[in-house]
């Protein structure tokens, strides 16, 4: 299994806990998990870190250089407390320069402080202070929020519109014998767990985070919270995973903006003169594809053709295995030539053209074809584009599990411009042809995918002062996980169409039905999809979190506000997920603050998935415009309605004698509009939505 980090656990400075469970019975015979981190540790190995500790030695660089967080607990001399008795509790001043660099430079650290800090000889508090940190030389008392009435075993505060999550999961978290700490108003800091307004000292920071250089640094005020004894109380344990992971991120943030190589294909000469002579055709056909005599030269658009053949055949050695294809096309594009340019027909060419026959990764296949983008050029313009397959061995293994023998997930290597849009899919049904073809395949961008939710979450994140659990964290700032997540959300929405409780044709391909039903069946596969990620998790899947949060920011923060609002079916369906949070406190929208009850979130999307699966089930009995009427309903439940609709009025207000297309045509273009949540997104994530056109990483 992937590692989410490697954590490096000092043992060499005299600390007071040691992880080797045998170490620390050395060191208390009698209440051994009073210094004992070894459950700390196991804690982090089964959640997806790489655990080592720093037996000996000074910290240097180079015993740094593999580590991506640093823990160092409390330590002490032998006059306060029984240690591990290994190195100095002191801290060299060449250990304090090096550690400051390892953070600045993209590492992370995580310090535990005591109470009455200044007594043990160490100088934690000199290194915390590198960092804007002042560990204070104190003791808390809290009688009214004590655990176990022990008034110097406190219960914290948190703060949970921080900018980081570290209250996620958490309810309460116990601390003894807590110090107090103080944070420098010059420093990127936040304080994130605090002492009660009764305590003494009250509201004093008991928790702070720190941003330096790349870095990123926590420091609590007690070691003693992730003990053996005491990491098992309260949400001790959720809390560390919560610093862990955040501290975690640290590198992944830092290369959020990152660009991947570019393609040897975009700077070709032979793919510029294929995409040159395409870009000038453009202009010359109609909607249909044809090119029209009496408005633009067919001599001249003959010419642009030879240029687009010769281009073929000298980029076609690169794509080996497409052979059979490349002559197939270049006779579709001579036989559109020879019939006078009118309305083309790629349908032999498209029966050639077969990605899921070669489903391996990283094999590219170049494609030309007259054809529209779907939610990018509505035009069957010429269009070239390179195509990389992400197929790597584990997707493999999952689609034996999730069999779809259509899907295909590729990324852009070069495109032309009907994909320098919105358009994140490639698929056979949008090609020119003369007849309905047998589609073998669908193509989903999942770098496009990929690259769009994670600017438009960051962005929300950023306007609804949303703090993100560390898990979200990583994967808005990570493009190759959030393509992994992708791909495996698109393998088991896709399969889902065709599986459950279907009281009318899946696709909807040739229907003409209320724009709704479109939504309530993408949304019923998303939310199959979101329910499946907990057998998936149950399984030990490191990717099924991490759908759930794709699909729920994505749905939310995206989908709802991308394209205009004519019969938006894909806006609909996070329309609804939202409502249905609301409705039942699982999200609250309060001061213009958004906050998840991540308690109730999984529960309750769960519970909508039953919603729409019982309404399909009931679906079965039901004639076609019943179903309309009910689902019509179920959906007004939750999504306050235009005021002008016919529909709302109900069944009798609808000519239910007459034909379907006749209900059809009452349906409003925004029959469902926007709440005041959603209009104030889209008002300022206005541009944020324009400036992913054409994103590809």
């Amino acid at each position: 299994m992937q590692k989410i980090a490697r954590i490096l656990i000092d043992q060499a400075h005299s600390q007071a806990w040691a992880v080797k469970s045998e170490i620390a019975a050395t060191m208390n015979p009698a209440n051994p998990a009073d210094s004992s981190y070894a459950k700390m540790a196991q804690i982090a190995k089964v959640s997806e870190f790489e655990v080592e500790l720093h037996e000996s030695g000074l910290f240097t660089a180079d015993a740094l250089a593999a580590a991506d967080i640093l823990v160092i607990p409390h330590a002490s001399t032998d006059e306060w407390e029984k240690t591990i008795g290994v190195g100095s509790p002191k801290l060299t001043h060449e250990e304090l320069e090096v550690l400051e660099g390892f953070v600045r430079s993209g590492g992370s650290l995580l310090l535990l402080a005591e109470t009455e800090q200044p007594k043990y000889g160490n100088n934690l508090a000199e290194l915390a202070a590198k960092f804007g940190v002042e560990v204070k030389n104190s003791t808390v008392q809290d009688p009214s929020r004590s655990y176990k009435d022990v008034p110097t075993w406190i219960i914290s505060e948190f703060d949970r519109l921080t900018k980081s999550d570290f209250a996620f999961m958490v309810e309460q978290v116990c601390l003894y014998r807590a110090g107090t700490l103080e944070v420098s108003s010059d420093v990127a800091a936040e304080v994130f767990m605090r002492t009660s307004e009764h305590a003494a000292p009250a509201s004093a920071p008991l928790g702070v985070a720190v941003q330096h250089g790349l870095g990123r640094v926590v420091v609590l005020a007690d070691s003693d919270l992730f003990g053996d004894d005491s990491i098992d109380d309260c949400d001790n344990k959720q809390l560390w995973l919560n610093i862990a992971g955040w501290l975690a991120n640290a590198k992944v943030a830092a290369k959020a903006n990152d660009k991947r190589e570019s393609s040897w294909m975009l700077t070709d000469a032979n793919w510029k003169k294929l995409a040159e002579a395409i870009e000038t055709l453009r202009p010359m056909q109609a909607k249909d594809g044809s090119i029209d005599a009496n408005e633009f030269s067919h001599q001249e658009a003959s010419a642009l053709l030879d240029q687009v053949i010769s281009a073929i055949d000298i980029l076609a050695p690169n794509f080996e295995h497409q052979q059979d294809y490349f002559a197939a096309v270049k006779k579709d594009l001579e036989d559109w030539r020879q019939g006078g340019f009118i309305i083309p027909d790629f349908y032999n060419s498209l029966e050639l053209f077969r990605p899921d026959l070669n489903r391996k990764n990283s094999v590219q296949h170049l494609a030309v074809f007259s054809m529209y983008t779907q939610n990018g050029n509505p035009n069957r313009n010429l269009e070239a584009v390179i195509i990389n397959t992400f197929w790597p061995d584990w997707l493999a293994e999952k689609e034996k599990k999730y069999n779809n023998p259509a899907f295909v997930p590729i990324e852009f290597v070069a495109f032309t411009s009907g994909y320098d849009t919105n358009s994140a899919v490639f698929f056979p049904e949008t090609v020119a042809v003369r007849s309905v073809a047998t589609y073998y395949w669908g193509g989903i961008f999942c770098d496009r995918e990929a690259a769009r939710f994670r600017r438009v979450t960051q962005a929300a994140k950023d306007l609804l002062y949303l703090p993100l659990p560390a898990d979200a964290e990583r994967l808005v700032n990570d493009q190759q996980l959030a393509q992994e997540t992708f791909v495996l959300w698109d393998l088991i929405h896709d399969r889902t169409h065709s599986r459950g409780d279907l009281p009318f044709d899946p696709f909807m391909i040739k229907q003409r039905m209320p724009f709704w039903m479109y939504a309530l069946e993408e949304l019923r596969c998303d939310l199959a999809t979101f329910r499946e990620t907990l057998v998936l998790e149950a399984e030990g899947d490191r990717l099924a979190k991490y759908i759930r949060y794709a699909i729920l920011f994505d749905r939310i923060f995206r989908f709802s506000i991308t394209g205009g609002r004519v019969r938006n079916y894909d806006g609909l369906g996070g329309q609804i997920i939202f409502a249905h949070l609301h409705k039942t406190g699982a999200l609250q929208w309060t001061d213009n603050r958004l906050a998840f009850d991540w308690e109730k979130v999984t529960q309750e999307v769960v519970n909508l998935c039953e919603q729409v699966e019982n309404l399909y089930h009931d679906g079965i009995n039901r004639s076609r415009m019943a179903q309309w009427i009910s689902a019509y309903e179920f959906v007004a439940g939750l999504v306050q309605p235009n005021p002008a609709s016919n529909w709302a009025k109900g069944a009798d207000a609808l000519p239910t004698g007459g034909e379907l297309k006749e209900m059809v045509n009452l349906v409003l273009d925004d029959e469902f509009p926007l709440n005041v949540f959603f209009e104030t997104l889209n008002r300022k994530l206005a541009d944020v939505i324009t400036s992913t056109k054409g994103i590809t990483a």
